[in-house]
């Protein structure tokens, strides 16, 4: 659904160049924000927030949740939600004149998840704009940082319990790997079969995952294992490639072929062709702090929910005098 049209009137869409931030990040794109309103995931209208300082703008794509109320543009398949630039400049001045700018229309506004990184950054330019803040840490995010490591390096200082495993189920010649670099629709329907018959829930919304998938296929970045026994799909990775990093987006595999390991197998073959091919220095899996995570990267940190309200907004006292019943207002 398209935003309303104070909203268009007031701010122009969110350039192509935009970038967060340090590395690029597939959720950083104008393209991702454009898939997530075509399906939906802007219902009560989309909002692209910016604000600009001498030569640098900065922009913050957001939806409505309800009168007044804005959220950072996600759904369950980002990884994060932060502030995208334009041009070059004082980014913590545009920060600070984009939220003031929010002002004039929000009373509250949610954005979650944030990188540990960035989150005192925003929280500091929401106070600085007027806003009374409230950070907390909400999940976690593991990630491996390979620095000087090869492959080699950072696979001899995993669990021996994963180096045996991969070891033993691979000398069985069990389980067969394929690799693939682009979009392919029966390799595709393999995927989605291994996700139906997985321990998993419904798949949240294939038709996105589909369409986000062939665009990263166009762009070069796609990447996707398919782990089969006897010709049958057994286990399933979507990653992407980008800026040097490496995004773990979807993981499936059938119950009943537990015993033969093909998604350890599938993991193995794919980190090895990230590092060693693609020549990424670090593999981002998302949110989620699964036990199993652990055993594959080497770095792990909070994710963070911001609430911030708008003092100016008489509807916006309730909500924050509950959110702040344990803590001073505007303060940890």
């Amino acid at each position: 659904m398209q935003g309303n049209g104070e909203d268009r009137a007031n701010d122009e869409r969110l350039p192509a160049d935009a970038r967060g931030q340090g590395f690029a990040a597939p959720f950083d794109r104008r393209s991702w924000f454009d898939l997530l309103e075509a399906h939906g995931f802007a219902e009560g209208g989309r909002h692209d927030a910016r604000g600009s300082a001498g030569g640098v703008t900065a922009w913050l794509p957001l939806r409505r949740e309800r009168r007044g109320h804005f959220h950072g543009l996600t759904n369950w398949y980002s990884f994060a939600i932060r502030p995208l630039y334009a041009g070059e400049g004082d980014r913590t001045a545009a920060l600070r004149a984009l939220f003031a700018r929010l002002r004039r229309k929000a009373a509250r506004l949610t954005l979650y998840p944030v990188p540990d990184a960035e989150q005192a950054a925003i929280a500091a330019a929401l106070r600085s704009a007027g806003w009374w803040v409230k950070a907390a840490p909400a999940g976690d995010r593991h990630w491996l940082d390979l620095g000087d490591m090869t492959h080699d390096g950072w696979w001899d200082g995993r669990p021996g319990a994963l180096k045996n495993t991969v070891r033993r189920k691979g000398r069985k010649g069990i389980v067969d790997i394929q690799l693939l670099t682009a979009f392919d629709s029966g390799s595709w329907a393999a995927y989605e079969s291994i996700y139906t018959a997985s321990w998993k829930p419904e798949e949240g919304n294939a038709a996105l995952l589909r369409a986000f998938a062939e665009a990263e296929s166009a762009r070069g970045t796609f990447r996707m294992g398919i782990a089969r026994i006897e010709g049958i799909p057994v286990a399933a990775q979507f990653w992407t490639v980008e800026d040097g990093t490496a995004f773990i987006h979807k993981l499936a595999h059938v119950e009943d072929s537990l015993k033969a390991s093909p998604g350890t197998l599938l993991s193995a073959a794919l980190f090895r062709h990230v590092i060693e091919i693609d020549g990424v220095r670090r593999v981002d899996f998302g949110t989620g702090d699964d036990a199993y995570k652990r055993d594959w990267m080497n770095r792990h940190e909070p994710l963070w929910r911001l609430e911030a309200f708008n003092p100016a907004r008489i509807a916006a006292w309730g909500a924050a005098m509950k959110v702040f019943a344990r803590s001073r207002l505007g303060r940890e």
